[in-house]
């Protein structure tokens, strides 16, 4: 039997260590494709801005390395194109000065992608603080720039305004190991402006140690363009159709929730009530309801809400859980309004939005036609 439990255990470690080293060696050669990568795109834009070379080059020199070098995958004239602009992305921030110092001494080697692997490692050590415009940035920016693909990189470079929100994605798809897809769908979201622009009493209900993890969680506004609804729904409608699409829903929501239900029962007295879908959040450890509203936010849905989670807290809620989250779903919300209405509430709450894809912006609607003047257009 004790032998049995060794060899058991020794499973474990080899596994445990298999997997560790898996990592580890996916990374690093993650990192070297990414210094190799801003090395090419460093060589190009020099040589091209100091010959005045036209882009017209790149589709030169992608044929001659594929004639020179048949085997060789990943150099075209578009990934050229994409390392130089890799390259020059970065070139004047201390990020890239670093790497292209490092760059520099392997340059002195023969080996040149073995002297890369060097100064990967050497990296983290000469970096200790990175500062572009007003933006302060450490080593942790460092691992999170070589933790992700030179895909995720791209889809930075060309949808990001910022610099300040291509870290914040950065970070994001680092910390949450979030694929190419799942990067995409939270830039189309916007996620970036939505992060912390909740309204909330979170901060005089919740510990301030969780109350800013809390805000962060959730979102001031929701795309469900997967639902494909309009005005003409109701809310139960809207609330079917979420639970339909259970796993979307809970991709907008963001990390750390499970769901438990739809029109979950409460009994208070004899009476029923139902909250429209209720949550669980590992991270916050407590239960969070959605009460979901088709119009415009009201005062008197915060009372609602309040009731709810007080019920929950009294009846479901476990003993090593927190006190439970609500938010109010809603059409449209006016901010002074909704701060009034939570401000003196003792449950912890917020109120957001939700849009759908088959509707314009706003101050798009503004300046459409509406259907008379469709008519006489036509």
């Amino acid at each position: 039997m004790e032998a049995n439990q060794h060899y058991t255990q020794l499973l474990q470690d080899l596994k445990s260590r298999i997997s560790q080293s898996r990592y580890i060696a996916a990374r690093l050669v993650n990192r070297e494709q990414l210094m190799l990568y801003y090395y090419i795109g460093k060589l190009l834009n020099d040589k091209i801005t100091e010959h005045s070379w036209g882009d017209k080059v790149l589709s030169q020199i992608a044929t001659d390395l594929k004639e020179q070098m048949p085997t060789l995958r990943g150099f075209s004239a578009t990934n050229l194109k994409n390392m130089r602009q890799f390259y020059t992305a970065y070139k004047y921030n201390q990020i890239g000065q670093s790497v292209t110092g490092q760059l520099q001494t392997s340059d002195k080697q023969h080996d040149i992608i073995g002297q890369l692997a060097t100064a990967q490692l050497q990296s983290a050590q000469v970096m200790k603080d990175w500062s572009s415009t007003t933006t302060q940035i450490d080593n942790s920016f460092l691992a999170n720039f070589f933790s992700i693909t030179f895909t995720h990189h791209l889809i930075l470079l060309n949808r990001c305004n910022t610099l300040e929100e291509r870290m914040f994605y950065m970070q994001k798809a680092t910390e949450d190991h979030w694929s190419v897809s799942v990067l995409e769908h939270h830039i189309q979201e916007n996620l970036f402006s939505q992060i912390g622009k909740l309204r909330h009493n979170f901060d005089t209900t919740i510990q301030a140690t969780d109350s800013h993890v809390a805000a962060e969680l959730f979102k001031d506004k929701y795309l469900l363009d997967f639902l494909q609804l309009n005005d003409n729904h109701n809310e139960s409608e809207i609330e079917n159709s979420i639970v339909s699409n259970i796993t979307e829903f809970i991709l907008k929501m963001g990390k750390g929730f499970a769901f438990i239900g739809n029109q979950f029962r409460l009994e208070v007295g004899g009476h029923e009530f139902s909250i429209d879908l209720l949550f669980y959040n590992r991270i916050l450890r407590r239960l969070v309801a959605f009460e979901i509203k088709k119009d415009r936010f009201k005062p008197e849905y915060t009372g609602q809400l309040h009731f709810y989670l007080n019920v929950l807290d009294d009846k479901i809620k476990l003993h090593d859980e927190l006190p439970s989250i609500g938010i109010i779903l809603c059409k449209e919300k006016h901010d002074a309004i909704v701060q009034y209405s939570i401000r003196n509430m003792n449950t912890p709450m917020g109120v957001a939005t939700f849009v759908n894809s088959c509707e314009p912006p706003a101050e798009i609607q503004q300046v459409l036609p509406d259907c008379d003047q469709l008519r006489k257009m036509i």
